[in-house]
């Protein structure tokens, strides 16, 4: 059979044949012997050259509510923000491309990139990402930093004392972490059956975040200096025929950090002999992956799979300052191999299809084991400890088949299998069974829903306390990864248009897990789910959509204050409420003018009440967060656009574990009250120029 398939043919085809081979419509299984293209005529395919795009500049004030989480919601935590937007395309008459993109660019959250390709030969792309996340700047410390160690003044009196902390000597701090990234793709296709792609990518963070210190029995919040660069870098061919492709890949990254420990001065004095302490911070380390991975489809039937292998390491040396004890080895000389290995099948039997899978990941532990002198919190015990090389090996299979009743009904069930395997820990095995089925109907007009149900349970293992384990714990403990459980959950999604222009998503969730074999720790959960969305086109160019999501999670925990049975116990309800409200009114002032509205309000509260003798909480957690945006868009000249935009927050949250005076518990210099309450504006008005 000799035919000749068109640009856009080809494209469709080429598109939709993965997604589609699992139905049995895939591209082999297509009737092409009658069809007829010598008539076709591609009016879209003739290539169009020059400069196309548009390019825009902004600039705005923004008021922060002296809070400097606000600027993640506004973008910056300038008083004046300028940014750059450009979506810019130049087509040469061989077909050849170049595009700059930028978003944002001037504002802390900007990227930009740029793009040179040839379709369907090569194409090099650069770009530039920048990422902040803002803690807040009502922290404070007594510490001021000096290279890698935190100094206190020079009239500093000892905490812990009957004075307590000088208040007067205790600075603002700024926690934010700003990332950099660094980006380089390229890639390749030499011809119809094979190409390449090489992808490098560098990121850069720094700033600072909070850690604690700890001598024997008193404790300090330290401000930590972070100054990491990780590189990543990808390569691999892909080669592909009539009814197969394949792709092996490599996959390695290199982690660097510029600085090796953190050095302290105790604000409590002379405390078990120690007037400075120091923390050894995360050591460089390097990971390597290499995978093949390959698909079939044929005659209905879809393949595919991916065999990898890795190794994690790291040999950095330790950190010994303010540590008497010798070591057995200068460096752990860490490593850590894995191997993974992933099948697929997929069978079309008329109108039943039968589904397969099955997922193996093996992490073998190759540390070497060492001796060495353990120093715990409270005391100083001599014993002699060993590192633990975890290894795990995870198995997951999973079963499945549908069949279609008629046209627009559909059911499918499956049956799902989990097996952990632990070396070192609790429970050396845990087995996972969960069974499913789910009911599809939208053979009724306007209506489109489904119904999914599950059961699952897990077991495994004896629980074992001992050397490695979990000596240190009461041995009726059990941890809610590894405990028995039984779950059974059941959700609906429901979809109505019960008019043209309008339509109405329901959705439902719950889940209750049941730990009926724990005496310690979580005895039960219960969470529940559901959220609706209206979307209503009222005029060709008024739209409107609401929508409101709800959930609530309840659980029940049991715990000992005496290393025995239970004698304490508590109820944890954690609730959380978004609603928002979208609108843009187009064609507005001689189809000149465009109006939009975004508003979204979200409420989280938990709170954990514990009962023992006398009944008590911990404390109410809340977060409350207002988000608006406002914007008018306006068409002043055929190339030339004027956008005015308007964003407001107010956002407060009360979270006891944050509100903490300096001088609120006597062995521990916390970072004062870090609750967050503001109100934050930012006004924004951008050009726009059409190429």
């Amino acid at each position: 059979m000799n035919f000749r398939l068109n640009v856009i043919t080809v494209a469709l085809l080429a598109n939709a044949g993965v997604a589609m081979a699992a139905d049995g419509y895939g591209l082999a299984n297509a009737n092409t012997e009658k069809v007829s293209l010598d008539k076709w005529k591609c009016n879209a395919c003739k290539v169009q050259t020059g400069t196309e795009g548009n390019i825009s500049a902004g600039v705005g004030y923004v008021n922060d509510g002296h809070d400097l989480r606000s600027a993640n919601a506004m973008g910056t935590d300038n008083d004046v923000a300028t940014k750059i937007d450009a979506d810019i395309t130049h087509v040469a008459e061989s077909g050849y491309r170049l595009t700059l993109t930028a978003h944002d660019l001037g504002m802390d959250t900007g990227s930009a990139s740029i793009s040179a390709r040839k379709p369907g030969k090569y194409a090099v792309t650069a770009g530039l990402r920048q990422m902040e996340t803002y803690g807040n700047t009502n922290a404070v410390t007594p510490f001021s930093r000096s290279g890698e160690f935190l100094s206190l003044p020079a009239n500093w009196a000892n905490a812990g004392t009957g004075n307590g902390v000088d208040v007067s000597l205790v600075n603002p701090l700024e926690m934010s972490l700003k990332r950099k990234r660094y980006s380089l793709d390229t890639e390749y296709s030499a011809d119809s059956l094979w190409s390449t792609y090489v992808n490098y990518q560098r990121e850069e963070k720094t700033g600072t975040k909070s850690t604690s210190g700890v001598i024997f029995n008193q404790a300090t919040m330290l401000p930590q200096n972070v100054d990491y660069t990780t590189d990543t870098f990808e390569a691999g061919v892909k080669l592909s025929g009539d009814h197969w492709f394949t792709a092996l890949a490599y996959n390695g990254s290199r982690f660097k950090n510029d600085n090796d420990s953190l050095g302290y001065a105790n604000p409590f004095g002379q405390t078990a002999g120690q007037t400075v302490a120091y923390l050894s911070e995360d050591p460089d380390n390097q990971a390597h992956t290499v995978s093949l991975s390959g698909l079939y489809t044929d005659m209905g039937a879809l393949l595919s799979g991916r065999v990898l292998i890795g190794r994690m390491s790291q040999d950095e040396s330790f950190s010994t300052l303010g540590y008497g004890y010798s070591l057995p080895e200068g460096n752990a000389d860490a490593q850590v191999d894995i191997v993974g290995v992933d099948l697929n099948g997929t069978q079309r039997f008329g109108d039943v299809r039968i589904s397969a899978s099955y997922d193996y990941y093996d992490r073998d532990n190759k540390t070497d084991i060492e001796p060495w002198t353990q120093i715990s919190v409270s005391d100083v015990n001599g014993q002699v400890a060993y590192n633990t090389p975890l290894d795990s090996t995870t198995h997951k299979a999973k079963l499945s088949a549908d069949y279609r009743i008629s046209s627009g009904m559909k059911v499918e069930g499956g049956y799902d299998f989990k097996r952990e395997e632990r070396s070192y820990e609790d429970r050396e095995n845990t087995n996972e069974n969960t069974l499913w089925g789910r009911f599809t109907l939208n053979s009724f007009e306007h209506w489109n829903m489904w119904v999914k149900g599950s059961y699952g349970n897990r077991d495994g293992s004896n629980y074992q306390a001992g050397r490695y384990t979990s000596t240190e714990n009461n041995a009726l403990l059990r941890k809610y990864y590894m405990a028995d459980r039984e779950r059974t959950m059941v959700e609906l999604r429901v979809s109505h248009t019960p008019l043209d222009n309008l339509t109405v998503d329901f959705g439902g969730r719950y889940a209750y897990d049941e730990y009926d074999n724990t005496d310690i720790g979580l005895t039960e959960s219960r969470d529940g789910s559901m959220d609706i969305n209206v979307n209503y086109q009222a005029t060709k160019d008024l739209n409107m959509n609401l929508f409101y999501n709800h959930q609530i999670i309840k659980s029940q925990q049991a715990g000992s204050s005496n290393f025995g049975n239970a004698n304490w116990f508590a109820d944890v309800r954690d609730t959380v409420d978004v609603v928002g409200f979208g609108a843009y009114y187009d064609n507005l002032w001689e189809k000149k003018l465009r109006l939009g509205l975004d508003y979204t309000y979200s409420d989280s509260d938990s709170n954990t009440v514990v009962r023992q003798a006398v009944t008590g909480d911990f404390g109410a957690y809340f977060a409350k967060e207002h988000n608006l945006s406002l914007y008018a868009q306006y068409q002043a000249t055929e190339k030339v656009a004027l956008r005015l935009d308007y964003r407001f927050q107010r956002y407060e949250d009360n979270d006891e574990a944050n509100d903490i005076d300096v001088n609120s518990i006597w062995n521990l210099v916390s970072f004062g009250n870090i609750d967050h309450d503001y109100t934050a504006n930012m006004l924004m008005l951008s050009v726009n120029y059409k190429l």
